[in-house]
């Protein structure tokens, strides 16, 4: 790949990753329609795992499905960017392990947060779902290069 192909692509990917951090803390800890914001914030947590996750999905009739596809699916999609973003900027964390583990972190983080500032809830489950959307990201992040090297070794050697 050449050097300003690869420049490019750093570029494009610092930026979409900046934009998808804004997002990011806007949709986790000042989105009023979701229940965030630091004005009038309820303190709630959950430790237990799969407790919250149980819960939607026992009660979806009751809960609505909108309401639990937004808290399940908007947890696992709301990391997939961070899943596929990461590998593509930081060289050194081209490993799964490595890009989950960091996910973990920053998911864990994000939900203590919300707790010491009263800004939405602190629940293990949203960790456990942002955490699978950051593998998930991964997978795809691996795909995308998979596919690309595939589509660069048909094509035969560059010419000059």
């Amino acid at each position: 790949m050449g050097t300003a192909l690869k420049k490019g692509i750093r570029l494009s990917g610092s930026c979409l990753f900046l934009i998808y951090l804004t997002g990011l803390v806007y949709f986790l800890f000042f989105a009023e329609s979701y229940g965030r914001g630091l004005e009038g914030a309820v303190y709630s947590y959950n430790l237990l795992p799969f407790r919250e996750i149980r819960r939607y999905l026992t009660f979806r009739e009751i809960l609505g499905m909108r309401s639990v596809i937004l808290n399940l699916a908007g947890n696992i999609l709301g990391f997939v960017p961070f899943g596929a973003l990461v590998p593509l900027l930081a060289r050194g964390m081209r490993r799964m392990w490595k890009t989950g583990l960091l996910g973990l972190e920053v998911s864990a983080l994000v939900e203590v947060s919300q707790l010491l500032f009263h800004a939405g809830s602190c629940d293990v489950d949203d960790v456990i779902l942002n955490t699978a959307g950051a593998l998930l990201g991964y997978a795809v992040f691996r795909l995308a290069s998979t596919l690309y090297y595939r589509r660069q070794s048909f094509r035969g050697p560059a010419r000059a």
